[in-house]
Formats: C-alpha cells, structure tokens, sequence
C-alpha cells in the first residue's frame, strides 16, 4: 500500500482531528505554563497574548475546522473531497505554521510569511473551488456565506499578527468561527433531536438567515461604532434566544452529548450579552472573559462532542457516547467553569484557575486522543473505502 493510500490520507476529518487532540491537549497547557513564566515565550516580534490567540484560533481551530470542511463539502456536493496528497500537503503545511509561529523571530520574513499563509491560503482556496464548482450539485443554499467568510479569515489572521490591529483582528476571528458554529449548530441540531427525541425543532428560513447576515455583519464589529455593535449584538442575542425557546432544552439537556451543543448555544448567546453590555455595564469581569466564553464555553464545549460524532460516524461505527465520552464532555464542562466562573469569584487565585482550566483540556484532549486517534489510523470497519 502506498502512504497517500492509507486509511488516514482517504478523508479530511482523520489527519486534521488528530492534529486538533494533540494541539488541543498541548497549547493551552503551553500557554499557562508561558502566562505564569515558567516556560519562556516564543521569540517573536510579536507578543506572547498575540501568538496564543493566533494558535488558539488558527492553530487548534482550524485543524477542527479544516477537517470538518474537508469532511462536509464533499458531502455537501456529493463529489470524492480532497485525499492523499492533498492532505498530506496540508498536514505538512499545519506543522509548518505551528513551527513558524514559535520560531518567527529567528526567520526570514519572506519565510515566516510562507509558512503562516501556506496552509490557510491553501485549503481556503481548496473548498472555495470545492463550493464554486460544484455549486450546481450543493444540498445547501447558504454554503454561500461559506465562500465570503473562508477568504476572511486570511484577513483576520493578517490582523492578529499586527501590533496595532491585534484586537481588530482576533474579534474578526471570532466573529469568522461565530459564523462556522451558527451554520453547524442549524445543520445538526435539527436531525439530533429527530433522531433522539422524534420532535422538530424551529427551523424558519427568514428567522435563520437574519441570525446568519447579523453575524456576519458583527465579523466587522470592531470597524464600528462601539454603539452600533452593541445594538447588533443585543439583536442578535435576542434572536438566538427567541429561537432557542422553540429549540426545546428542556429535551436536549436530559442527553449530555446533545445537551453540550446547547450548553455551546448558551455560551455563544451569553458572549453576545456580554459585547451588548459592554459600555454600560457598572461592573468589570476579571480578565478577559468575552473572548474566553466563547473559546471554552462554544468551541471547547462543541468541538469534543463533534470530534467524537464524526470520528465513529465517519469510520463506520455506531454514534454511542459511552462512559469514556461522557467523562471528556464533563471535564470540558469543569474546565469552562474554571477558566470563566471561578476567577470571578476568586480573583486573587486568577493565575490558579488558568493552570487548573489548561489541565482539564490537557485531560480531556489526551482522552481524546488515546480513544479515536486509532479510529482514525484504521480503516473503516463496515468495509467501505471512505
């Protein structure tokens, strides 16, 4: 068997998963140990916060979300989707970036450069081609958001890495993952509670598509005045909310691997409330709490429950959280209530409850990791190819 014929190589989800267990169980815990100063920072030319927002979004997130795409769109278009060498060359490209990053002050700047567009570049203009092409056989209309928010995060990640547009930059990337994670949560939520509990739940085209344009229109929520994006975000807060009602919680939180996704859905509106309230609100949070409900609360909330969905749907095996699932998603849960709720209440232990929330993803992606990363390496159990 040749390399670009093993089972790893066949679909975007196995090589692109991994990379996101082992960058999630390591860079939070780097962070930390960089935060408290008993790792030294990367010798870069720019600062220690700006190259862990840079990792944490377009490191971690998009090895997730990399191979979600890569996995959903050829679905989405019913076509083959990008395998071996393709991935290998992004896979590559991944390191190469995770390698540049750290090593950025010691490099060329043509070099550095290359190795920070590399792989973005590549595979945004992989799944656009993907979505453009095939635009004729695409199962959904509003793929189209896809083609103008994927280019964008080459913009906010130019951004993040700018001493003076750093904070213009990492809220474009998380308004960008906003995006992602609102189309996901419609896409799926919907068959998950068919499927679990035989109920529908609200799906309204005029209602979704305001709630996806809002967003969109917050991506550029730093190019606005501070008042205009309150009011959008307030908007849609109260769009998600109302929609939520219709959503039925009160089912979905009975089941933890469902009830996550809404957990991240409560998150995602919560982080919302808190940009609203910004310029008025009599109180000030203990660090940086809007930009962290959303990392833990939507992404490390969301993201195990999708890893370990596709990882068994996608290598034949039934979609069964069983007691080792379950304990990541609690850890995930602990975790979260560490890094936002704890430091609210015991702001003098700040620095304690980071170490603490960077060992529950430690804990939890190495579980992760030790339980799929097989599933991934192997082929499929129910004998077909991908």
């Amino acid at each position: 068997m040749r390399l670009t014929e093993h089972p790893f190589w066949l679909v975007g989800f196995r090589p692109f998963f991994t990379l996101a267990c082992l960058s999630g169980l390591s860079l939070p815990m780097l962070w930390a140990l960089i935060f408290s100063g008993s790792v030294a920072a990367p010798s870069t030319t720019f600062s220690p916060t700006q190259w862990h927002a840079h990792e944490m979004f377009f490191g971690f997130g998009w090895a997730v979300l990399g191979g979600f795409l890569l996995t959903s769109t050829k679905n989405w278009v019913n076509i083959r989707g990008y395998h071996g060498a393709a991935l290998m060359f992004l896979a590559v490209a991944w390191l190469l970036e995770r390698a540049g990053m750290w090593f950025e002050g010691a490099l060329p700047a043509l070099l550095f450069q290359i190795s920070n567009k590399l792989f973005l570049g590549s595979l945004v203009a992989m799944l656009v081609w993907t979505l453009v092409r095939h635009r004729q056989t695409d199962s959904y209309r509003d793929n189209a958001f896809f083609l103008v928010i994927l280019p964008l995060f080459l913009v906010a990640k130019h951004l993040m890495l700018s001493a003076d547009l750093f904070q213009t930059g990492w809220s474009m990337a998380l308004g960008l993952f906003r995006m992602a994670f609102l189309v996901m949560l419609e896409r799926t939520l919907t068959p998950f509670m068919k499927s679990a509990f035989k109920v529908d739940i609200l799906r309204q085209p005029s209602l979704d598509m305001a709630i996806k344009l809002l967003a969109l229109l917050l991506v550029f929520e730093r190019l606005m005045p501070a008042l205009l994006a309150c009011a959008i975000s307030l908007l849609l807060a109260l769009l998600l909310a109302g929609r939520l009602v219709f959503w039925k919680p009160q089912l979905a939180l009975q089941r933890l691997d469902i009830g996550i996704m809404y957990l991240g859905y409560f998150a995602l509106l919560a982080q919302l409330l808190i940009e609203a309230a910004r310029p008025l609100a009599p109180f000030v949070w203990v660090g940086t709490v809007s930009i962290h409900v959303f990392t833990f609360g939507v992404m490390g909330l969301i993201i195990p429950a999708m890893l370990i969905r596709i990882s068994n749907g996608h290598t034949g095996r039934k979609v069964n959280f069983d007691t080792r699932d379950k304990l990541v998603l609690w850890i995930m849960i602990v975790a979260f209530i560490c890094r936002i709720i704890a430091p609210q209440i015991d702001p003098a232990g700040y620095l304690r409850w980071i170490h603490l929330a960077a060992t529950g993803w430690l804990a939890a992606f190495t579980l992760l990791a030790w339980r799929y990363i097989p599933y991934l390496l192997s082929a499929r159990i129910d004998g077909k190819v991908h």
